[in-house]
Order: structure tokens, then C-alpha cells, then sequence
């Protein structure tokens, strides 16, 4: 697949008529209906609504994990909409971090071996086991590397699946509900280490959230409600 450069002015994620419709033999449902909106580079910006509300549909389908029923989706100036699934995969590998609620770590592998996989996946160059063990460090975690997920706890297989996320440095992060499984000091504690290494690597962050505090920290706030934005705001900044 042919890489485009973006434009540096051009917006990190520009969606365009977003439409997500899903038709059984009695009728058809409209989970997102024409979304329009740009996210700048290096903005975060926080997704909040009810459930039903299209939220999670519109983080997956910025991630290029499900079809929209019609629009556009650019990502870093590539179109993802139509896109092979091996193309989206290589896209994906360089384009975007994830975190998810359920960290979503590989139980076999050691937290080091957990925040390699990305490297390995792409085959990247250079020097990746220094870079786990920097990220690592950075959470708090440089004594834990050579501990699998089961030894533990929830806040820290978190810090490790924020590791995981920054390792390729993409120029996008998107999370869903991160601190969902986590109790308030441990999800503070991930908060503020993931809203710090955003800044630090300047990443644009996407955000999926029913938490307002959380949501308040944001640069701006997207809320939808029966699969259109009813409200698109600018928050306080999280620096």
C-alpha cells in the first residue's frame, strides 16, 4: 500500500458524512447518522454520551475495526474507508496506539515481552528493547518487566497496556473507558500517567469515557446522543 504524507496543518482525523446503519428483514437501525468533524494533531478529545448513544461504534470505526454504511474517515491523511483488511492492519501499525477497559494483555507474555509485541508485529528497527524498557520505567513499572499479567494487579496491567500503546510512537492513541476497570486511586493514577505521556509524545488522543471528571480534563468534548452530536465543546486543557 502506497503511504500519503499528511499535510502538517492537515487535521489528524477528519470524518465526513459518517453514517452506520444496520438493516435486519424488519427494519433498519441508525447508529450514526452523517457525522461530520476534524480533531487537530495533538488535540484530546474526549467522546462521552448515553449507552446506545454510537460512541463505541464511532471508536471502532476510527480504528478501522468495522465498515461505516458510507462516509469518509482519514486518518493522518489516509483514507481507511475501503481499505484492505491487511492494508488497515499496516495502517493501524503505524498510525495507531490502543488502550481498551479490559487491558487486553497476552496472559503468556511478560509485561517487557507484552510492550515488545507491537515492535515485533511491524518489525521495527532499531532498538525496541531499550524503548520498553524506557516506557516501563516511565510507568512505574521497571521492576515488574519480567512479571506475567496474572502476578499483577489491575492498575498495573493499565500502566503496562499504556506502555504497550506509546511503543511504535503512533500519531494517533485512542482509548475506550481506560480506567473502567479500575478502582478511583488506581484510575487516577493511569489517568495522570496517560494524559502525561500523551503531552510527552504528542499524540492526539481519542478518548471514549462516561466519566465527566475524566471528560473535564479534556481539550474538547464530543457528546452524542442517537447517533449525532448534539454538543461539540471546548474544555479546559489537560496540561
Amino acid at each position: 500500500m502506497a503511504t500519503t504524507e499528511a499535510l502538517p496543518d492537515s487535521p489528524a482525523i477528519r470524518v465526513r458524512g459518517l453514517t452506520k446503519s444496520i438493516t435486519t428483514p424488519s427494519h433498519r437501525v441508525d447508529i450514526l447518522r452523517g457525522l461530520d468533524f476534524d480533531v487537530p494533531r495533538g488535540q484530546f478529545i474526549a467522546i462521552m454520551g448515553p449507552s446506545g448513544s454510537g460512541k463505541s461504534t464511532l471508536l471502532g470505526l476510527l480504528a478501522g475495526l468495522d465498515n461505516p454504511t458510507a462516509g469518509s474517515i482519514l486518518l493522518d491523511g489516509e483514507e481507511i474507508v475501503g481499505l484492505s483488511e491487511d492494508s488497515l492492519a499496516l495502517l493501524r501499525g503505524r498510525k495507531l496506539g490502543f488502550v481498551f477497559q479490559s487491558y487486553q494483555l497476552i496472559p503468556t507474555l511478560t509485561a517487557e515481552e507484552n510492550v515488545l509485541l507491537p515492535a515485533e508485529l511491524s518489525g521495527a528497527t532499531g532498538n525496541p528493547e531499550r524503548r520498553a524498557k524506557e516506557l516501563l520505567d516511565s510507568v512505574g513499572l521497571a521492576e515488574r518487566r519480567d512479571h506475567y499479567p496474572v502476578q499483577l494487579s489491575g492498575g498495573e496491567q493499565q500502566r503496562v497496556a499504556l506502555a504497550r500503546a506509546f511503543m511504535l510512537a503512533p500519531p494517533i492513541l485512542m482509548a475506550d473507558e481506560p480506567t473502567g476497570n479500575l478502582d478511583s486511586t488506581n484510575g487516577q493514577h493511569v489517568l495522570e500517567l496517560l494524559l502525561t505521556m500523551n503531552r510527552q509524545e504528542k499524540t492526539t488522543l481519542v478518548l471514549v469515557t462516561h466519566d465527566t471528571q475524566l471528560a473535564a480534563r479534556a481539550d474538547r468534548r464530543l457528546i452524542l446522543r442517537d447517533g449525532v452530536i448534539v454538543t461539540d465543546e471546548l474544555g479546559s486543557t489537560h496540561d
